[in-house]
């Protein structure tokens, strides 16, 4: 049975492909390479959130064949009477309840007080309660604009919030989130969108770190390693977007073949964002970025199963000029 690790990204080839030499001078060379995660992880949080957005507004869902002034004159009715008997109150938290039940739908269900809008309903109230209104220093100062220091490449699975996993707090993390927690290469017409955000965070932002996060039981990394790309198709866009790291499947299967599938999928969720970061030197202004060292890339990975988070770095740099 094979040995399977993950093995380092050799930055030269990178190099050869965005720095080719076409004299006899030779220039100096791009190269980047993968290091293991310190004995101590960087600390990836910091005390300078700047980001908001504004507090949404929640409006209730009202049948729409529920007559308007019923409904406005019952409210009113309400207010006089908690203004006028402040005892009453129970006797209006039982009115209120007869109201809801006149929004019921012939179905049984009702669009007022729905499971999922009392779900969305409530979980804002107890962030309000709980994190906005208990911060008022934080939240102004995030009124005023961004200055993120990481952006976060992660999937869109719903076991593993980056905010969640890594307790970043409002203004630390520009976050996008796709199947399988990709980074394609640069493509203008192809990629624009995942182009868009990243220019946005590096150009404008200025973060400091892009970090691609890969995580346990991935089902786009299942779905890589599973489909034949034999010209055959079975869905209209997972497939096209997952083949972004084709590279990945076929390390995985040229060193770990014999090993189970489940152990396959594993490697490949690790080896997946190594394709991911070197495609993000494919972007000129992320290229640049490293150079001047002003950015810097890494690679995450998240377990949920075992409850562990992996971190290591992309080094990138030039070595010195030489002349024959």
């Amino acid at each position: 049975m094979a040995n399977c690790t993950m093995s380092t990204i050799n930055g030269s080839l990178f190099a050869s492909q965005l720095f080719t030499p076409t004299r006899v001078a030779l220039r100096p060379v791009a190269a980047a390479r993968l290091n293991s995660s310190a004995a101590t992880p960087p600390s990836l949080i910091r005390n300078e959130p700047v980001f908001a957005a504004p507090a949404p507004i929640i409006h209730p869902l009202l049948k729409e064949d529920m007559g308007k002034d019923s409904y406005e004159e019952a409210i009113v009715a309400l207010q006089k009477l908690l203004s006028e008997k402040g005892e009453l109150g129970p006797v209006a938290a039982a009115k209120i309840d007869e109201i809801t039940a006149e929004l019921q739908t012939a179905d049984g269900s009702t669009s007022i007080n729905s499971e999922s809008v009392e779900r969305l309903k409530t979980g804002f109230i107890t962030f309000k309660r709980e994190k906005y209104e208990k911060n008022p220093a934080l939240y102004g100062e995030l009124a005023k604009g961004q200055s993120p220091k990481f952006m976060v490449f992660a999937c869109s699975d719903s076991r593993v919030c980056p905010s969640h996993v890594l307790d970043f707090q409002p203004g630390e993390a520009f976050m996008v989130r796709n199947i399988a927690n990709m980074v394609p290469p640069y493509d203008k017409t192809k990629y624009s969108g995942v182009g868009a955000a990243i220019e946005y965070a590096v150009l404008h932002l200025k973060v400091q770190e892009i970090v691609v996060i890969g995580h346990s039981a991935c089902g786009g990394i299942k779905g890589l390693m599973s489909f034949p790309y034999d010209g055959s198709s079975s869905t209209d866009f997972i497939e096209d977007w997952v083949k972004i790291c084709l590279p990945a499947k076929a390390k995985v299967l040229a060193e770990c073949g014999n090993t189970p599938f489940g152990d396959q999928c594993a490697q490949c969720e690790k080896e997946a964002v190594n394709v991911s970061l070197g495609n993000l030197l494919s972007y000129p202004f992320v290229r640049e970025g490293l150079v001047k060292k002003t950015l810097a890339l890494k690679g995450g990975y998240y377990d949920f199963v075992k409850g562990s988070f992996e971190l290591w770095g992309l080094e990138f740099g030039l070595s010195p000029s030489l002349s024959v």
